[in-house]
């Protein structure tokens, strides 16, 4: 069978410029793959999460007897350690859970303003 002489440089043109929409669409394009899709949706979902958890966190120190004390001795400790005595304090733990949330916690530690 003889194929047209403008067959071989067009199939090579196709090629090209397949790979190079690929290329474009993944690095400028905003493609994602299936995996980085679901990643970046359980990130979002678990920081709705949070988010929503943190008035518990507030009401939890707002209703603490001791709050006042806890509040002082978290001011006083260093700055890394802060996330663990809110959770230490028993605020970051929500109704139904066993332990306390480390996200929660970081995140009612800047809504306490600390």
């Amino acid at each position: 069978m003889n194929t047209p002489e403008w067959l071989k440089p067009g199939i090579y043109g196709v090629a090209v410029g397949a790979a190079l929409v690929g290329i474009v669409g993944f690095t400028w394009g905003g493609w994602v793959t299936g995996g980085t899709a679901e990643k970046r949706a359980m990130s979002m979902a678990r920081n709705d999460v949070v988010a929503a958890l943190v008035p518990v966190c507030l009401e939890n120190a707002r209703i603490d007897p001791a709050r006042t004390e806890k509040l002082a001795r978290i001011q006083e400790i260093a700055r890394y350690q802060r996330r663990d005595a809110v959770m230490e304090a028993g605020w970051a733990t929500v109704p139904g859970a066993d332990t306390p949330d480390r996200d929660v916690a970081e995140a009612c530690l800047e809504a306490l303003e600390l």
